[in-house]
């Protein structure tokens, strides 16, 4: 049994039944929705004409919300409906970066994702859904896809059906009749800066507007008239939370191979001071992953409750585990001459899954198609090997460092920041691919928000950190160029998390 939806998008006339019904249904709260209508015109005046498309959750049979969500808290039923349990929700909002359809939304009453759950208690009580039962123009028909006796299934068969970007893969259940294709496709229209009963809030849509190219015109000239907001969950939390976890895995990392060069006498440096850093920035990273939750109050889920192919689990064990190490390296360095290679490699190696595992995250973000980049787990390596180098500089004064390791610690960052220049060029530059990615890539690069890639991230964050570095004015142009590139790489994850989320998802 796999319980599926049909939209006839002939009958629709655009009414809302749908969306009051649901609301009423399940007590939703103002501003947000689990079934919602957009509208779209084509034409120009006075051949004009309105379109109507009914959006929702597509409980996909390979769902990536329940993939990455890290407590269970979404799953799907043995009758193919994904449904939800608040109780075990901690608002982490991954699920929302998801879904390629924009169909999760925070509940602002209990702080936890929701969706539509195809009306479940009615359907074991044998109703239909609430939203199917008020449609005047019997536009929703709901049903078992595996019966081919079921209405749903004959019209599946006989009709020309569309469903929403199957080339994800997620084998959405919901099936249109009818639509017009630029409906499903939120690209494929001109963002207006307002709807058609209102202006759009300040900021709204912002960044997706100024994305669009003028030298490509949209074809159809589709103009989006009535939508509802679209959000972006994730801020300067993540962004920082990643620019600490760089720090966090750098400092060790870099201490490992200058270990392992025959570097043991400078003690207070690599033996102490680098894992008390560690552990310094690795609480600070927890603690931004925290209050970032909705529902900070269950980060302990996340152990008691865990969904093992979530990288958002499988990261807090990585770092959980890391930081027992480094508190063991410390506790090395207070006690006995040197560390021993059996814990510094270990360390290393835990080192380089702490900087890495967020690229196999933002790879279970299937709806945000910039963070798909094969070269991510490779940048997150080279940031972190970056930040470290810097930081590691920036205490080399007090920790009174020989020149010679001064000098390699600059070798280092120089190093890290033309491959991380190289790898942005791949990643930006020469990014080819979806309409999504291509309009994030523009975003960064000449949108809304290329004057502070290139002023803030390439200018000041990697070309003047190199000039310092490789034609130094003085030995302490590297503390510049350390500070310059630790500035550059946090302007570089805010960025990038904001051109992640700007192109609409519905």
């Amino acid at each position: 049994m796999r319980y599926g939806f049909f939209i006839d998008q002939h009958r629709c006339i655009g009414c809302h039944a749908c969306t009051v019904a649901c609301k009423e249904e399940h007590n939703i709260a103002v501003g947000v929705n689990r079934t919602w209508v957009k509208y779209i015109e084509k034409g120009h005046y006075p051949d004009t004409r309105r379109h109507f498309a009914v959006l929702r959750c597509n409980h996909c049979d390979d769902a990536p919300c329940i993939e990455i969500c890290p407590t269970v808290a979404l799953f799907r039923r043995a009758d193919g409906i994904v449904d939800f349990d608040n109780e075990r929700c901690i608002g982490c909002q991954s699920c929302m970066q998801a879904c390629p359809y924009d169909a999760l939304y925070i509940d602002p009453d209990r702080n936890t994702a929701a969706k539509c759950n195809f009306d479940a208690s009615r359907v074991e009580m044998g109703y239909k859904p609430a939203c199917e039962v008020v449609c005047p123009t019997q536009a929703i028909l709901s049903g078992d896809l595996d019966d081919p006796e079921s209405e749903i299934s004959r019209r599946i068969a006989m009709e020309k059906v569309s469903v929403r970007k199957p080339e994800k893969g997620t084998k959405p259940k919901l099936f249109y009749a009818g639509v017009d294709g630029d409906l499903l496709n939120p690209t494929m229209m001109e963002p207006q800066s307002a709807h058609f009963w209102a202006e759009k809030q300040p900021g709204e849509d912002l960044y997706a507007l100024k994305s669009v190219n003028p030298e490509r015109p949209i074809p159809g000239g589709a103009r989006e008239v009535y939508d509802v907001p679209h959000a972006t969950p994730w801020g300067k939390k993540i962004a920082s939370y990643l620019w600490t976890k760089s720090i966090t895995a750098g400092v060790l990392l870099v201490a490992a191979l200058l270990l392992n060069m025959g570097f043991e006498h400078e003690v207070v440096t690599l033996q102490l001071v680098s894992p008390a850093l560690a552990l310094v920035f690795l609480t600070i990273t927890l603690f931004l992953l925290i209050v970032d939750l909705k529902r900070p109050g269950r980060f302990f889920y996340i152990v008691t409750k865990p969904n093992f192919r979530s990288w958002l689990v499988l990261g807090g064990y990585i770092l959980f585990a890391y930081g027992g190490l480094a508190a063991l390296w410390l506790i090395y360095g207070l006690t006995q001459d040197s560390v021993a290679p059996w814990l510094f490699w270990p360390t290393a190696l835990l080192a380089l899954a702490s900087a890495g595992y967020s690229a196999f995250l933002f790879g279970q973000a299937k709806g945000r198609d910039l963070w798909q980049s094969p070269l991510l787990f490779w940048h997150l390596v080279m940031q972190a090997l970056a930040a470290g180098s810097a930081t590691l500089i920036l205490i080399s004064p007090l920790t009174k460092v020989s020149v010679a390791l001064f000098l390699l610690l600059g070798q280092f960052l120089a190093i890290s920041l033309l491959v991380m220049l190289a790898i942005i060029v791949g990643e930006l530059m020469l990014a080819h691919g979806s309409e999504e990615l291509q309009r994030a890539t523009a975003l960064l690069t000449r949108g809304a928000l290329g004057r502070q890639f290139w002023i803030l991230v390439i200018g000041a964050g990697i070309v003047l950190p190199l000039g310092l570095i490789l034609w130094p004015i003085h030995l302490f142009s590297y503390l510049g160029a350390a500070i310059l590139a630790l500035i550059g790489l946090w302007y570089y994850e805010n960025l990038w998390i904001k051109a992640g989320q700007a192109v609409p998802l519905s």
